[in-house]
């Protein structure tokens, strides 16, 4: 069996995705290391052995990511190339979702938008805000660094001890937002507030700002599907953010399964599929 191997390189985590040549998947797979060296090779050695493969059974290595440029033409002597990564997140985040177009937004340490469909893939912005706010602010907040912890003591916490929402200033909905509408991130912010609060109050204010960031990139360009990949597209008050926002501007928020491994797909079939086009 040849195999073509997908690598997204990240800071600290690294996601693999593995093809035969005759565009069959293999599996997926994610190792975190201290460094993308690291991480990257465990990867790659945790891919072989867990699928009972030999390093002539890898016929080609996609690398992107933040940690691609460290590598050189070759690991472990297999050919190695590498591939933007915004051609990359287009690529995978229309092959997870089975959409022909659509804004692919990559939630990692900070957010990507990337428009792809039959006229291309293009990058046309992304923001500060991401992954990484949340752990930053958590960490001063709530005192917790580890993503895992972050997201399991937001799902104990409470918003309505955190957030000002229309409700709470008008006795009415105002135009067309409801009366359970955020009208001020972390606005209220009452005594005797939780970490558990504190988190799920972030988590929110981050969700909400990529989630309107994406509604006016769609207005921009024109588009009604948004597909949503990365690290964050994984926690659970995600879907009950993106559902309210699809219901408030008629966007359709997508978070295809296996949507972590969107970029790592897409350096994959960018070697499968050179023209840029997934059948």
């Amino acid at each position: 069996m040849s195999v073509i191997i997908g690598i997204d390189v990240g800071g600290s985590t690294t996601k693999i995705v593995g093809y035969t040549d005759k565009g069959r998947l293999v599996s997926m797979l994610k190792v975190e290391a201290a460094d993308p060296l690291t991480s990257a090779y465990g990867a790659l050695g945790k891919f072989i052995n867990e699928n009972g493969l030999a390093l002539g059974d890898v016929k080609r290595i996609i690398v992107t990511g933040v940690g691609a440029p460290l590598f050189k033409k070759k690991i472990y002597g297999i050919a190695t190339s590498v591939v933007d990564e915004f051609k990359a997140i287009g690529l995978g985040g229309l092959a997870l979702s089975g959409k022909k177009e659509g804004l692919i937004v990559s939630m990692g340490t900070g957010t990507a938008f990337v428009r792809a469909g039959k006229q291309g893939i293009f990058h046309i912005g992304g923001s500060g805000v991401g992954g990484g706010t949340v752990v930053g602010l958590c960490s001063k907040l709530c005192g917790v660094k580890s993503f895992r912890t972050i997201v399991s003591l937001a799902e104990k916490g409470k918003l309505s001890h955190v957030d000002l929402n229309i409700g709470d200033i008008s006795t009415q909905a105002i135009a067309t937002l409801s009366k359970d509408t955020t009208a001020s991130n972390f606005g209220k912010m009452e005594d005797g507030l939780t970490q558990a609060d504190l988190a799920s109050g972030v988590l929110n204010m981050v969700f909400q700002t990529i989630g309107m960031m994406a509604v006016f990139a769609c207005r921009n360009e024109n588009m009604k599907d948004v597909i949503l990949t990365g690290t964050l597209a994984q926690v659970p008050s995600a879907r009950k953010v993106f559902e309210a926002l699809h219901k408030m501007h008629g966007i359709q928020f997508i978070i295809p399964k296996n949507a972590i491994y969107a970029t790592a797909t897409g350096a994959a079939l960018s070697y499968l599929h050179p023209g840029g086009k997934v059948k």
